[in-house]
């Protein structure tokens, strides 16, 4: 299981795999931070189709095209309000929410950022221990088949890397 786990440091709008999740508000506007990012480079029909569907509940995920980004799906974890702040519970359910929309969608790779560390304002360390727990726990069930976590800084590869060595074997 843990060998289907890779950290890069980079951006995560470059990302190879079939869904990238988003670090997205209840809103689903795409303003900045990651969102900014996939809305640069995914081109303006992500935010049409954000649109569309919003606003949904904190812990919620919605997924849409990609536009012009090189994966399929983009999933749009919203571990927050707009203008507010990320809970230990609002990214577990937002995590959750989203690997259960990859599996319906069929994706066997996802590329996560560390949602909720960034504007949302959650601590990196305890955010890298959350996120790496529901992706070991999504790997154990096998729908999805690796996961990829992009991260922007030194400081939040380090925290992933300590909490991917703390999950065992």
């Amino acid at each position: 299981m843990k060998r289907n786990i890779e950290m890069v440091l980079g951006d995560i709008t470059n990302a190879q795999a079939d869904a990238v999740v988003n670090a997205a508000n209840s809103e689903l506007i795409l303003g900045s931070g990651v969102a900014g990012a996939i809305n640069r480079k995914g081109g303006p029909e992500i935010q049409a189709e954000c649109d569309r569907i919003g606003p949904i509940q904190v812990g919620e995920a919605v997924v849409t095209g990609a536009g012009n980004l090189p994966c399929r799906w983009v999933i749009h974890a919203a571990s927050m309000r707009l203008g507010g702040r990320a809970t230990a519970e609002s990214l577990r359910d937002s995590l959750r929410n989203s690997f259960l929309r990859a599996e319906e969608k069929g994706a066997k790779s996802v590329a996560l950022p560390a949602v909720g560390a960034g504007i949302a304002g959650f601590p990196i360390r305890r955010c890298a221990e959350i996120l790496m727990n529901e992706a070991a726990l999504t790997l154990k069930r096998q729908a999805v088949e690796k996961v990829s976590f992009y991260l922007f800084d030194q400081v939040a590869y380090d925290a992933f890397r300590d909490a991917y060595a703390a999950l065992g074997d």
